[in-house]
């Protein structure tokens, strides 16, 4: 049989860690073929070797059964293969329609010629159902909205081979239903599609075939309809997984934050963004604030973790007001923050992973003597962690943050706020990007957390996590708290409804 693409024993090693070994992967043309595997397997790694960002060890690309060199990404591109990457590459002070055309425009005596390239986009957004502006910057628009510019942007180059990395990693589910239509809509057209996901859901909703990595090798290839979600999630851990959360009913204890009438306020326009909020966490219950992205919820967290000023309301933890306090103050307090963006507010990219994990300690005692650190003791601390949390780096605590994959990032943020020994856990979106196995290990840990009599306030999308993880839910929309739920109670319909404004 022929394939549009096929990568034969492609082998990429960095230092201290074989990403790719001896990998072999087929894609026929107009399918949906899914990559799956934990983090750190190597499926970021495969694909960027295919779009030409790194240059493979050994093996071999061929393209409908020739070798091809794909020596960069114009190489790629000029062999029809596009990609949008997990953490999109879009330049945020130019418009939509400027990101499209970058690097292809169309000129006339050095002069941009924008007329017929705004038609080719509005075309190709209709035809798509990929509704964008063309001319709204990319700063001012959702991450669901940028995942459309970043799709037209390979569409408009006329790519037939489309890689998607994580493509749902920051998606509401409506965008995700949304997204899976439009995937399957561009493969009925004759486009290929290679898609590396951890969502097991999302697999069985749109792929044809399924090849799984497991540290760095090839697992196999299964086709879709004649598998399920246990036997991916085996190939993929290489263990069973539980893929329903337990927990035992567990009575809730003492007010520990009280939150009352908060508001707060949008720099830009002066209108509320968080409306008049109040609400309660008490010890040994995880309340989950669920709503779709941009409802107001990354406000309500950076009030509640000293990260923006709070316009009018109160905040009280253990009894004692801490509405003015410093976030450091806070998090002296018990208030431990795993944040949304891992980096804009959870990592120093630049930083080794040891250092990133004392970020909120490297000025304690057991850490720092006389003005001075304590190497010793912070790579001792360092070592403890990345074995307990299993977070996987090739040069262990002296890897630098930013050459980690994404759900690696996640685990040793995890890992540095759980290990403070908070009173008041604030989790946002702890699992996203991450695999099942991860997923299961952080809901445990979450669980763990509640049982120590410790409160947990968990700010997600996922309707399943929301649902299966939480003892109370208030959800939020258009900066107001509109429903407080026992999710013993609702189903995910219609939690949905509520989520959406419906309800």
């Amino acid at each position: 049989m022929e394939y549009i693409i096929e990568m034969r024993n492609i082998s990429k090693a960095f230092p201290g860690i074989k990403a790719n070994d001896d990998i072999t992967l087929q894609l026929r043309k107009g399918e949906i073929h899914a990559l799956l595997g934990e983090n750190g397997a190597g499926k970021s790694t495969l694909m960027s070797v295919l779009f030409g960002m790194y240059k493979p060890d050994s093996g071999v690309v061929l393209k409908n059964g020739g070798p091809v060199q794909i020596h960069g990404p114009n190489d790629a591109t000029k062999l029809g293969i596009g990609m949008v990457h997990q953490h999109f590459m879009l330049v945020h002070n130019f418009t939509a329609l400027e990101n499209i055309i970058l690097g292809v425009e169309t000129t006339d005596k050095g002069i941009l010629k924008m007329d017929k390239a705004r038609e080719q986009v509005v075309e190709l957004s209709k035809k798509y159902g990929l509704a964008i502006d063309p001319d709204a910057k990319i700063s001012d628009i959702t991450v669901g909205f940028q995942q459309r510019v970043e799709i037209l942007k390979m569409l408009y180059r006329n790519n037939e081979i489309l890689i998607f990395d994580e493509p749902t990693a920051v998606l509401t589910p409506q965008e995700i239903d949304e997204l899976m239509r439009i995937m399957k809509g561009l493969a009925a057209e004759g486009k290929s599609i290679l898609f590396i996901t951890h969502k097991l859901s999302e697999i069985m909703a749109c792929a044809d075939r399924c090849t799984v990595l497991r540290k760095g090798r090839c697992v196999g290839t299964a086709d879709v309809s004649a598998t399920n979600k246990e036997e991916l999630s085996e190939m993929m851990v290489g263990r069973k997984v539980s893929l329903e959360v337990q927990k035992a009913y567990k009575a809730s204890g003492n007010v520990l934050l009280e939150v009352k009438n908060l508001s707060v306020k949008n720099k830009a326009t002066g209108k509320n963004v968080v409306n008049n909020v109040s609400f309660e966490v008490r010890e040994g219950e995880i309340v989950c604030v669920a709503g779709i992205d941009g409802n107001g919820q990354s406000e309500l967290v950076h009030a509640l973790c000293g990260l923006v000023p709070i316009d009018t309301g109160v905040l009280t933890f253990l009894g004692r007001d801490i509405t003015q306090e410093d976030i450091r103050r806070r998090g002296e307090a018990g208030v431990a923050h795993i944040p949304e963006d891992r980096h804009k507010h959870g990592l120093v990219l630049d930083y080794n992973l040891a250092y990133n994990i004392i970020l909120q300690k490297y000025y304690t005692p057991q850490f720092m003597k006389r003005g001075f650190l304590k190497f010793d003791a912070i790579y001792r601390y360092a070592d403890r962690l990345i074995s307990e949390y299993d977070i996987r780096s090739g040069r262990g605590a002296r890897t630098l943050a930013r050459s980690m994959s994404g759900g690696n990032q996640q685990k040793a943020i995890v890992a540095r706020e759980i290990d403070r020994g908070p009173k008041l856990l604030i989790a946002v979106q702890p699992t996203r990007g991450l695999d099942v196995g991860a997923i299961e290990y952080i809901h445990k840990q979450l669980i763990a957390e509640r049982d120590k009599g410790r409160g947990v306030l968990l700010v997600s999308l996922e309707l399943d996590e929301v649902l299966n993880v939480a003892d109370r839910i208030l959800v939020i929309f258009e900066g107001r708290i509109v429903a407080d739920l026992n999710p013993k109670d609702v189903g995910p319909q219609e939690l949905g409804l509520y989520m959406s404004g419906s309800a």
